[in-house]
């Protein structure tokens, strides 16, 4: 049996050199002994070889009353000069996976130098199950690391030099050493000092100094201060009711770090009183929205289910398309290359309601003529529906995007450009009449059935609107083309039979009311 002993639990350099070591000396994973914690006069795996290069030790005393921290050794003093038997990526995996709390990150990490000191091809195998082990452990040290940054709130306190910023934190991992720089360049003017059970760090504005962990009882009281009230009024202040995702915000700011963040006192208020908030919102801006269109639309009153002439219809949709093309109720209309309109007849028995125009639509002004319009056209042509029975346009009649490279990219209407977009939309509602429609996707169904609507429970399903109209909810044919490929083929067909149950409203077809 081996003993490995390590100076402390992040200590990457002993772990890189103890395991260069035992994988030379074709050490057993299964005889290895791995110790956390100083030990003086040890024999293990390191005594024969301390007097050519001995481990990099480092002995901290916890904090004293008065905030000043000792420090003895060196950490990360580097690496050993000799070829190291793996990849430089392996370096950099148990350099991460070494913060990680897991104690068995270490027999891992082994077993993995060993595969691959023995075969150097073994590195290539991604799906090896330690690997995968040591990769979601990196990935979860490299997430804690960014919470601290995150999540660390400083507050003054004054100690015999003056005063100091101090802060607790309660880390999962072993990541205080890795996270301390961004700290120290961020705050490189200020003293401060930050106590976490897994290590304590401090900056006097020329060095970091590190010390073992303590409790949060022998850390400095934080209570709450006057700048605590003021970032609360501000976080109160940049709330959005309208945006709130709770189940993004949980897995974003995880309720394990709230009892530490002055913000979360307010949290649950603000939560609860979010969907009256947004209520209040919707209702401010249905008085701000299209007032030209609704100018037009109670012009010429058209009560539901009435048969208007087409003439008077089509001056309206005219009139309506007219006004649109001048719209700047959404920020994104100004980067647009055009406003693009529904298409097709006045009096079509179906009405196909999509998200917004895609890039080609952009450039070409009619909908549904890029890819997803492309694959919409042939199941259209697949289900022989009469394209003179058929409305095509979009719940969002500017293309809102971002640019990556040379290319735009489609970004997805927010709520509010959606609702900026409505009256337009119930403009042509109004003005063709169809016997029914089909929303395609979320964006659609919501605008035609309202915001709350959970459109995933409703997929394939006929739906009734405020005023009677029945609205079939599918999904948008986007989202099948972003799906991996081998799903492409059942997400079609499955999205066809969906789109088939429209097909009773058109000519031929059974009334929709008999089914």
């Amino acid at each position: 049996m081996v003993r490995v002993q390590l100076d402390h639990p992040d200590d990457t350099v002993g772990v890189l050199r103890a395991l260069e070591q035992l994988v030379r000396a074709n050490a057993s994973p299964d005889d290895v002994l791995w110790h956390v914690g100083t030990s003086a006069g040890q024999t293990d795996l390191f005594a024969a070889s301390a007097s050519a290069e001995a481990p990099s030790h480092l002995t901290c005393h916890e904090p004293n009353p008065g905030g000043a921290y000792g420090v003895s050794g060196a950490h990360g003093a580097g690496k050993t000069a000799s070829t190291p038997p793996w990849p430089a990526d392996f370096d950099a995996l148990a350099d991460t996976a070494t913060l990680h709390d897991d104690p068995q990150r270490f027999t891992l990490l082994h077993r993995l130098a060993a595969r691959v000191h023995a075969d150097r091809r073994a590195w290539q195998d991604t799906l090896d199950a330690d690997r995968i082990a040591l990769e979601r452990m990196a990935r979860q040290v490299r997430r804690e690391i960014h919470k601290m940054h995150a999540f660390v709130r400083f507050k003054p306190v004054k100690d015999e030099e003056g005063e100091q910023h101090v802060a607790w934190f309660e880390p999962a991992h072993h990541i205080v050493r890795a996270a301390a720089p961004f700290f120290a360049r961020r705050f490189a003017s200020m003293r401060w000092a930050i106590f976490t059970p897994r290590g304590c760090v401090a900056w006097d504005r020329q060095s970091l100094q590190f010390a073992q962990g303590t409790s949060r009882a022998a850390a400095p009281a934080l209570a709450l201060d006057d700048g605590d009230e003021l970032w609360l009024t501000y976080y109160r202040s940049i709330f959005n009711p309208a945006r709130v995702k709770v189940a993004a915000m949980r897995r974003e700011m995880p309720v394990r770090y709230w009892k530490n963040l002055p913000e979360a006192s307010a949290i649950s208020a603000l939560l609860a009183d979010a969907p009256q908030r947004a209520a209040t919102m919707v209702a401010e801006a249905e008085h701000r929205m299209a007032p030209s269109a609704q100018a037009v639309l109670a012009s010429r009153p058209v009560r539901p289910h009435a048969s208007p002439g087409v003439t008077d219809a089509q001056a309206v949709l005219t009139t309506c398309q007219t006004l649109a093309a001048r719209c700047t109720h959404c920020a994104h209309a100004a980067h647009a290359t055009q406003t693009v309109w529904g298409e097709g007849p006045i009096g079509a028995s179906l009405m196909l309601v999509g998200e917004q125009p895609g890039d080609r639509e952009d450039l070409e002004g009619r909908p549904f003529v890029g890819p997803a319009g492309q694959l919409l056209r042939a199941a259209l042509d697949e289900l022989h529906w009469p394209h003179d029975q058929l409305y095509l346009t979009n719940a969002v009649k500017h293309f809102k995007y971002e640019w990556r490279g040379k290319r735009r990219i489609h970004k997805t209407p927010a709520q509010r450009e959606a609702l900026a977009c409505l009256a337009w939309l119930e403009a042509e509602i109004q003005s063709v009449r169809p016997q029914a429609i089909v929303a395609l996707g979320a964006t659609a169904a919501r605008s035609l059935l309202g915001p709350d609507l959970a459109v995933a429970e409703h997929e394939g399903r006929w739906l009734h609107r405020a005023d009677g109209l029945p609205v079939l909810v599918v999904r948008h044919p986007a989202s099948i083309l972003r799906t991996d490929a081998a799903m492409q083929l059942a997400l079609r067909q499955r999205w066809i039979a969906h789109l088939r149950l429209a097909s009773q409203v058109l000519p031929s077809s059974p009334a929709l009311e008999e089914v």
